[in-house]
């Protein structure tokens, strides 16, 4: 069924993702992909539908709308075993490290996944009474892969797009979870399916054909995500001259700063990256109470047994390296567990001689396309990346480590300390020009004119 809501409004944009931000949220603490999909809603008609984050006895049936000018929130709160089935079970202890190469890590209950299932079902039941009949529906990541063919059920004959934020792995990796050809049934449902990479694309596409979905591979693409990039800059361009930044600026005593932010996770190779950290300190002696590195990484998960153990991994690292290498008057490696506005990094971003972004494998990551916006054009800092990031394509002047080498860390963080401006110039200018064009706005019009049926 469709609901009845009259009006004038062609192709209202319905962005369906499982959190919905907080309307009072605003763009210095909104997460990335709030600040992304802006792009999409400044220009539209929108309702923006998913979980409330909150829990109560039982799911919802029928949401909570809040509206603020074009767009309207709708959310639901989920019920206590309704969130622990599909948020904390299926979809964080088994889709998250399965989709991340980390097949060790899933855990599989088929209880968990038909909680998963029925809080699908449920959001789908929800929201097709608010469609219209012309409304572009947008579904966003792995929460949500049943989502398409339960709006199906329910008879929604709306144009349908899905976008995977996060890798997907080869089919042979994939179909070692059970009940993965359902899953990867359920995405023909959708009319666009979009995903971050084309290696992604080619995996996405040997699934469905696996599964004997040949027509909807042809349906599969790759829509790079990107960033505002011009408004990224200009936060870091105003956050440089602020008092916090100052007050950082002035702790280093004219150290070179290395920065890594990243959520508290173990797809970010973190352990990893301190370890090649440690060995840059220990085999290039010449950097000793010459460099500083701040690591951002907000707890995430906490109450998650692999994301405790993560943790305290990370703290015996920071000890272990800031036990045998500091000196009285510096300390080689900082760490914050706690959030840090995006104006507030983005200056720390601009002062950073070197970005170090590493992670075990990675959809995109954002995080190195907002170092390079942040940088100084007449002075720009150096990008390591891993080369298992989806944003590494797209970043050729970055320095591509394979983020199970410390000491491939260990070489390129040296080489990026020592590299000379023209060198770091000729490498930044590609990066900040492709990070322009290709940012969050033409990737939410690419994606948007591919499901109006134009791409």
């Amino acid at each position: 069924m469709t609901g009845q809501h009259k009006g004038p409004d062609l192709n209202r944009l319905i962005i369906v993702a499982n959190r919905v931000p907080n309307p009072r949220e605003r763009g210095a603490t909104a997460g990335g992909l709030a600040v992304a999909l802006r792009e999409a809603i400044a220009h539209r008609q929108a309702l923006w539908f998913g979980w409330s984050g909150q829990t109560a006895e039982a799911t919802a049936a029928a949401p909570a709308e809040t509206r603020q000018g074009r767009l309207t929130y709708a959310t639901l709160d989920l019920g206590e075993e309704d969130y622990r089935r599909y948020y904390r079970g299926f979809a964080n202890a088994t889709l998250w490290p399965t989709l991340h190469y980390r097949l060790g890590l899933a855990q599989f209950s088929r209880e968990d996944y038909i909680g998963y299932r029925k809080v699908n079902a449920a959001f789908a039941a929800a929201l097709a009474p608010l469609l219209r009949p012309s409304d572009l529906v947008w579904a966003h990541d792995f929460h949500l892969f049943p989502l398409g063919s339960e709006l199906r059920r329910q008879g929604c004959r709306q144009r349908l797009g899905f976008f995977l934020h996060v890798p997907f792995p080869p089919y042979g990796l994939f179909s070692a979870l059970p009940r993965s050809g359902e899953l990867i049934t359920d995405l023909a449902a959708y009319d666009v399916i979009g995903v971050q990479t084309e290696d992604d694309a080619a995996n996405l596409r040997a699934a469905l054909i696996a599964e004997n979905q040949p027509e909807a591979a042809t349906r599969v693409a790759a829509y790079p995500i990107g960033i505002n990039a011009e408004g990224f800059t200009a936060l870091a361009e105003r956050a440089i001259l602020g008092q916090e930044t100052a007050r950082f600026r002035q702790s280093l005593v004219g150290r070179a700063l290395v920065i890594g932010v990243d959520r508290l996770d173990y797809t970010k190779g973190l352990p990893q990256r301190f370890c090649g950290y440690g060995q840059l300190l220990a085999r290039f002696r010449q950097h000793l109470s010459r460099v500083t590195y701040l690591q951002v990484a907000p707890v995430s998960r906490g109450d998650v047994a692999e994301y405790r153990s993560l943790r305290k991994e990370l703290d015996e690292w920071v000890g272990r390296i800031n036990g045998q290498q500091a000196e009285p008057d510096w300390v080689p490696l900082r760490y914050m567990t706690r959030a840090v506005s995006r104006p507030t990094l983005a200056g720390f971003m601009r002062l950073a001689r070197v970005g170090l972004v590493t992670p075990l494998r990675d959809g995109m990551n954002l995080v190195a396309k907002e170092y390079v916006a942040a940088q100084d054009p007449e002075d720009p800092g150096a990008l390591v990346l891993s080369r298992f990031a989806g944003a590494a394509p797209q970043l050729p002047g970055a320095l591509l480590v394979n983020p199970l080498d410390p000491d491939e860390i260990a070489e390129a963080l040296d080489q990026a300390l020592t590299m000379p401006r023209e060198e770091r110039l000729a490498r930044w200018r590609p990066m900040a020009e492709e990070g322009r064009a290709s940012g969050a706005r033409a990737w939410c019009l690419s994606f948007i004119a591919a499901l109006e049926g134009g791409g």
